[in-house]
């Protein structure tokens, strides 16, 4: 998988999601209030509510719509059936996000 580059992490404010075009896909990339970035698919699987709008901690995002929750690391779902696509972030020096999609 090939590594997009999205800009500086600092367009992301901490403990929120922003929605990113990579590679033709809708993707929301997520910055915990620790510093971590995380990226998934735009949207809920459920009812295709924007997870980029959804409240975040370090390890899981909750659909705004209909409050389904998934683990960051590998797109579970929490207490329901649903799951999502995640992708690998990295950042580099000078606090540039790339995504591989």
């Amino acid at each position: 998988m090939p590594d997009h580059p999205i800009g500086p992490l600092s367009q992301i404010p901490p403990g929120e999601g922003r929605n990113f075009r990579v590679a033709g896909q809708l993707i929301a990339v997520f910055h915990t209030r620790a510093g971590s970035v995380f990226a998934t698919q735009a949207h809920c699987p459920h009812r295709g509510g924007p997870l980029a709008d959804g409240l975040i901690d370090e390890k899981i995002v909750i659909c705004p719509l209909h409050e389904r929750a998934y683990a960051f690391v590998n797109g579970e779902g929490i207490g329901n059936e649903c799951a999502i696509t995640v992708y690998a972030t990295r950042i580099e020096s000078g606090g540039y996000v790339f995504i591989s999609v």
